[in-house]
């Protein structure tokens, strides 16, 4: 397939204006904020726990929403052709090796924002084979310290751990997982104190937890209300950036805030009957990270079919891996939390089992689900997950296509590959 530049999503809610808002003003600051005034600044993979740095008043990027942002502003291919030309393999994987290249290119004409300050640390979780090279690499360069956290065998494989995850925390994570993690965060902050100066305190994290519990019970709600809902109140693309902005910064005024205005603007259209399409007649689920170089894409088959992305894992995962009962533990109740956010998204039993619960909740007629060629997590449990939904009666396509690199996307011919499958399968 020729390449294609993605399209423009439809944003339909005031508050999705507010949090790109507000997270654009956020990251313009981060950069003066470090280089004028010193303030300590880590790069963490979304997988880690970001509790600790905002305990600390240690400012923070994603690693994946800076790779989503680059690719957001159709940078992917410059980048990656950095990553051809200085010998590197081309099946690296490219959501986390996307903010590498933008290091190594060190071109702040090109970058956003004239590219990121150096970091104290970077900050990851051994999810695959790819992340300790690439991490690894990039703390040379930048000439800073790289702290990896464990990705500990889970032999507990509890298909229904999203009914339990609350309260019985410690039992679905296992206590030795969750013991182990606890000691690598105490290391990890350890080093943040020596670097930065500050330090941490576990009074204000255990107020941190409770502030979050109350802003993913606000996005709880608003899942809950777009999953019964007909017709769908809000599509995935307003979805993600109202779930994913204030999660990036959990906890504080501003997300907690932003959270309940979200849930109160899908509950304003849900009472006034407003929906996605004008006609739907068929709801679908989007499994997989989002396709951030073409978020057009799921608009696309709105008005063609009234076919609506209903369902990405970003807003229901609010409730079953954020929402804890801390019990006067929350360094414990935190790593329960994150010891195991990749499996429970990416592995089966407990991927398949979630996804085909939220199938049934949210009335899925079709799943489509993201494969990229060279994430080796992402591919994981997807063909068992495909399996499972199609026993449960939710026909599923796969996309070979990756969340940021655009290199062989073309937007009309997937859109034209998903109509056919709608129409085999005696959907539209």
């Amino acid at each position: 397939m020729s390449n294609n530049s993605g399209k423009r999503s439809r944003k339909d809610l005031q508050c999705t204006k507010d949090a790109t808002g507000f997270q654009s003003k956020f990251v313009s600051e981060l950069k003066q904020r470090v280089v004028e005034q010193g303030e300590p600044f880590v790069v963490a993979q979304a997988d880690t726990p970001h509790e600790l740095f905002h305990v600390m008043d240690i400012l923070l990027i994603s690693n994946q929403w800076w790779a989503a942002y680059i690719s957001a502003k159709q940078l992917s291919t410059h980048y990656f052709k950095v990553l051809d030309e200085q010998g590197y393999p081309g099946n690296i994987c490219r959501y986390c090796s996307l903010g590498f290249a933008c290091t190594l290119d060190n071109d702040p004409a090109t970058a956003p924002w004239g590219g990121l300050p150096k970091p104290i640390a970077l900050v990851a979780r051994l999810t695959c084979d790819c992340i300790q090279q690439v991490f690894g690499q990039w703390a040379r360069v930048l000439d800073t310290d790289f702290f990896p956290f464990e990705a500990t065998a889970w032999t507990h494989k509890d298909a229904a751990w999203f009914e339990k995850s609350k309260e019985q925390w410690e039992e679905v994570y296992q206590a030795d997982r969750i013991e182990l993690f606890v000691t690598e965060m105490r290391e990890l902050i350890a080093l943040l104190e020596r670097k930065s100066g500050r330090r941490f305190s576990e009074a204000k994290l255990m107020t941190l937890m409770e502030r979050i519990n109350e802003q993913e019970t606000y996005l709880a709600e608003a899942a809950s209300m777009i999953g019964s809902a007909r017709p769908c109140p809000v599509s995935i693309a307003d979805q993600m950036p109202n779930t994913m902005i204030p999660q990036w910064h959990r906890g504080s005024d501003w997300a907690v805030a932003h959270a309940r205005r979200f849930r109160d603007e899908v509950a304003e259209r849900v009472k006034a009957g407003v929906g996605v399409s004008t006609n739907e007649r068929i709801r679908l689920m989007w499994i997989g990270a989002g396709l951030w170089h073409d978020p057009g894409f799921y608009n696309s088959l709105e008005e063609r079919y009234g076919a609506v992305f209903v369902w990405s894992m970003y807003l229901p995962f609010s409730r079953v891996q954020y929402i804890r009962d801390i019990r006067n533990k929350p360094l414990h109740a935190l790593a329960s939390r994150i010891c195991s956010m990749n499996e429970v998204l990416h592995l089966p039993p407990w991927m398949n089992a979630w996804m085909i619960s939220e199938s049934k909740r949210c009335g899925i007629d079709a799943a489509v689900m993201l494969v990229p060629p060279d994430n080796r997590l992402s591919q994981s449990g997807t063909k068992l997950t495909q399996l499972a939904l199609e026993q449960a009666g939710v026909p599923t396509l796969t996309l070979d296509a990756d969340m940021v690199d655009a290199k062989g996307w073309n937007h009309e011919q997937m859109v034209d590959y998903v109509s056919d499958f709608l129409e085999k399968a005696g959907l539209t």
